[in-house]
């Protein structure tokens, strides 16, 4: 009696625990799934990206309208185009390191907030002399906003993510290129030039805010950010998580062949990127005869393409770097873009069709955005707790060939008559970048080099 007792009780309780298995929560309460606050700081760094390449391109859009009304010459156009560069390269390493020092929040909140007041600025200038001054300001609030992007993925991203996570920001520096020349182009039908300057510097200011309010440093810091998701974040992390960065090793940072090699590849890049950002609409009008409607979209083009560029070598990076393979996810990716773009480059300078050219460029823009993330994610992959810093040194080089290019296309147009011979030079920078890249060691930090 007592056993058949023993065997009804086993059964029931069988039956309930088989209950409980089947119908249960995957996750209970006390093993809650990850929150997703990490999901916020990327949307916060996407539109800071959009926004970015609005004001930055804004000029660009706006030059032959505003080189109308003030008479400016070649040679004036490309300081203009010039001045904002050389500031912003110039103030790269002290911006990085503020966030290194201080902490992304309070450097971003300080990036957006003086680029946004000399954007606005741009509107009030009244000659040649004012705009140098004001676009040369303006460069020097914008430089560190990429490097402390850097810096605050690396914070809230575990490394198999971070890869996809600032190929997000280019996508967004992407977007937000394409849709200047439309936006602006359209403005100018409507409005003086002046006010869309204005209009663009108020949205970097509420942007501002909205950051300032939500972010923190630190996901262990936010009140949205549960223990799942802090696990997750910190889980491929071999260090601890650390406040900002006291003490920063300037002399062995300096010393490091890994960090030359990443800032001449760097080089590279910028240089090819600012004909874009600078002389493509002129280019479009002047060079290949396009209407000004037309020009609306083409110089649209290459960064429409660039956005899906820049999302796919996001991917790629962080694919082929999951296989254990850090060397071919970032060095491989990035000599072979520097090839296949060179060879468009080459192939833009030579074709006698309008419309191939216009495309040809935005194929070739394309090519080279494959490799930015790769670009980005080495300097986290070297740096790491001195991630803004690194970053900071490479966007510095970068944006000297960026000041560059702009000078180098407008007098070679000017002394040689010839609009193709700066993609001849552009093609031969990037073929320069080539042996940088593979001469880069991803695995090794640039603190611990002997």
């Amino acid at each position: 009696m007592l056993c058949s007792v023993h065997r009804v009780l086993f059964s029931r309780h069988s039956q309930v625990a088989t209950y409980c298995l089947k119908y249960a929560p995957m996750n209970p309460p006390n093993n809650p799934k990850p929150t997703r606050a990490r999901y916020t700081v990327l949307w916060l760094i996407f539109l800071l990206a959009v926004i970015t390449y609005l004001d930055r391109l804004c000029i660009s859009a706006s030059m032959p309208t505003i080189a109308k009304e003030f008479n400016l010459s070649l040679e004036q156009k490309s300081w203009v185009f010039s001045a904002f560069t050389f500031a912003y390269a110039a103030f790269e390493i002290p911006a990085g390191w503020l966030g290194d020092r201080y902490g992304a929040r309070l450097a971003l909140t300080r990036v957006v907030a003086w680029w946004s007041a000399f954007t606005a600025l741009t509107g009030a200038v009244v000659g040649y002399r004012s705009l140098l001054a004001v676009r040369f300001l303006f460069g020097a609030g914008e430089a560190g906003a990429f490097p402390n992007i850097a810096k605050a993925v690396s914070r809230w991203f575990p490394a198999s993510e971070q890869g996809r996570a600032l190929s997000t920001s280019f996508v967004g520096l992407s977007i937000g290129s394409a849709m200047t020349a439309p936006i602006v182009l359209t403005l100018l039908e409507h409005q003086s030039w002046r006010w869309t300057f204005v209009e663009f510097g108020v949205v970097g200011a509420l942007w501002c805010v909205a950051w300032n309010r939500w972010f923190r440093d630190l996901p262990e810091n936010h009140a949205s950010v549960n223990q799942a998701e802090l696990q997750l974040i910190r889980a491929e992390d071999s260090t601890p998580a650390a406040e900002p960065e006291q003490q920063i090793p300037w002399r062995t940072l300096f010393k490091s062949k890994n960090l030359i090699f990443i800032c001449l590849m760097y080089f590279a890049y910028a240089y090819g990127l600012y004909f874009y950002i600078t002389w493509l609409p002129t280019y479009l009008i002047e060079a290949r005869g396009f209407s000004l409607n037309s020009t609306k979209w083409l110089a649209a083009l290459p960064w429409v393409i660039s956005a899906l560029a820049n999302g796919f070598g996001g991917w790629l990076t962080d694919r082929i770097a999951r296989t254990g393979n850090l060397k071919l996810a970032r060095c491989g990716l990035g000599a072979s873009g520097y090839i296949l773009s060179a060879l468009v480059l080459i192939a833009v300078a030579q074709v006698k069709s309008n419309l191939t050219a216009a495309l040809l460029l935005a194929l070739a823009f394309g090519l080279q955005t494959i490799t930015v993330s790769a670009a980005w994610s080495v300097c986290l992959d070297v740096g790491r707790k001195y991630a803004g810093t690194v970053t900071g040194s490479m966007n510095f080089i970068g944006n000297i060939g960026g000041a560059v290019a702009p000078l180098v296309f407008g007098y070679a147009v000017k002394a040689y008559g010839s609009w193709s011979l700066p993609f001849y030079i552009m093609a031969g920078v990037f073929i320069l970048g080539v042996p940088m890249w593979l001469l880069i060691d991803p695995h090794r930090s640039v603190v611990e080099e002997t």
